[in-house]
């Protein structure tokens, strides 16, 4: 009974705790366990991947690494100065009417090679043949007069001898026979020009060389004023090249030049990989432009296979000196760090050492120095990228010796730069692979790629 009325008199919202709110803590409790493992297991997985990392960087680290590799040759070296040149015609005439007329005919074929006296063109000579004749015919008329004036004037100083006339009318007779001796002379200049005038109906050649397109076709009546020209006759053979070379440089060429010399200059094309022709110095100008600190050299080329053409670019290369026991290595093996140029030199042990080096001359794809390294040291060309002093390397086929080639630098365009060429390649051939053959022998004959910009001697790389 009393326990009936406690129950009565409790709240109606109080009522007892049920079993379902018991088990909601573990609920929770398992929730936060399964986010401590997954989080424990992101973190031990990315251990053991770093793990895995540095133990795999370690045994690369530890692997030797693949490069190309070249031999450092010892040999004499001729020096050049490398420049941009423009071909221009050893001589161009522009050949022009020296009298008005018809042209009746046109002796030649665009394009042809012509000698010089060749008839090239014909005018009408009708109207100069006769202005001749009518010159000829004024000329013995006046003989005549002349010769009758003559018998007067001898005539009436033999009456004024003997007091027959007077002094007066024989020197009119003296005057008249002067004045028909003169008419004579005009009349013989007269034919000279009349036949001159004929001369010129007859146009050819001035120069050897070969004619252009004609710019006027037969039948056009053509006059000694106009502007334009007939044809243009240019001289292939022989033609020269102009260049120009900055004034510090400048003594040097005018040196060797003043001594008496031949100076060689090499054509080479646009690409620098094929030489064109051969030729020598003929002259530098007399003047340095001052607005670009540059002065212009004449070369000379026989161009006896016409290789050479007006107008067309070429760079060229002229031999200044040749110098002897160059050390001669592929440019790319050299490096550059805080401490200056360096190469990496391969050991006996296959581990490499960075050998520092002094400046040295640009030689397209070659480096030539005085000092530094020393012929038979094998340095890397290929890979510096992966590898540091003491690096393990393997030396790749294909490390052979690199090409020769003529040529430095020349810098920008109408400057010029010195450089050396006709090197053989420097490279180890089989003897820089030990594991197996090289590509290539390290020899050649020095035509290979000569890029037009470059370095003057002993401006660093």
């Amino acid at each position: 009974m009393r326990t009936l009325e406690l129950e009565e008199s409790r709240p109606a919202g109080d009522q007892p705790h049920t079993g379902k709110s018991s088990w909601r803590p573990w609920v929770v409790l398992a929730v936060v366990l399964i986010v401590a493992g997954f989080v424990g297991w992101r973190i031990y997985s990315a251990q053991q991947e770093t793990m895995a990392a540095a133990q795999k960087s370690a045994s690369s680290a530890s692997r030797p690494v693949p490069v190309l590799a070249a031999e450092v040759q010892q040999r004499k070296m001729p020096i050049y100065l490398t420049a941009l040149g423009s071909v221009e015609a050893y001589n161009t005439v522009t050949v022009r009417s020296r009298v008005d007329g018809q042209l009746v005919k046109v002796n030649f074929k665009e394009g042809q090679m012509v000698k010089r006296g060749g008839l090239l063109l014909q005018i009408d000579a009708e109207p100069y043949a006769a202005a001749l004749e009518l010159a000829q015919g004024q000329l013995a008329r006046d003989q005549a007069s002349a010769t009758m004036g003559q018998a007067e004037a001898a005539r009436y100083q033999g009456l004024y001898q003997a007091g027959v006339v007077s002094q007066e009318s024989q020197q009119t007779q003296q005057s008249i026979y002067g004045q028909a001796e003169g008419a004579v002379k005009a009349d013989e200049a007269a034919i000279h020009a009349a036949k001159v005038n004929l001369a010129y109906t007859n146009i050819t050649s001035p120069i050897d060389g070969q004619v252009g397109l004609r710019q006027v076709d037969a039948g056009n009546i053509v006059h000694a004023a106009d502007t334009n020209g007939l044809v243009v006759v240019t001289q292939l053979q022989p033609i020269s090249v102009i260049f120009t070379v900055p004034e510090d440089q400048l003594p040097q060429v005018r040196k060797k030049l003043l001594s008496g010399k031949p100076m060689k200059v090499d054509a080479y094309d646009r690409s620098m990989t094929t030489k064109i022709a051969t030729g020598t110095l003929l002259t530098v100008d007399n003047q340095i432009d001052a607005t670009t600190g540059t002065d212009k050299l004449k070369a000379v080329f026989p161009n006896k296979d016409n290789a050479l053409f007006p107008n067309q670019f070429v760079n060229i290369q002229l031999e200044l000196e040749e110098r002897p026991d160059m050390l001669v290595l592929p440019a790319a093996a050299q490096q550059m760090g805080n401490s200056g140029n360096f190469v990496y030199v391969i050991k006996k042990d296959l581990t490499v050492e960075a050998h520092n080096i002094p400046n040295g001359i640009s030689q397209g794809s070659l480096l030539l120095l005085d000092s530094g390294l020393k012929p038979g040291q094998r340095v890397v060309i290929d890979g510096q990228e992966k590898i540091h002093a003491g690096s393990k390397v393997t030396i790749s086929k294909g490390g052979g010796g690199a090409g020769g080639g003529a040529g430095g630098g020349g810098g920008k365009a109408g400057d010029a730069g010195t450089g050396a060429g006709k090197g053989a390649g420097a490279g180890g051939g089989d003897d820089v692979a030990p594991a197996g053959k090289s590509g290539g022998k390290g020899k050649g004959k020095g035509k290979g790629p000569h890029p037009p910009s470059g370095q003057a001697p002993g401006d660093a790389q």
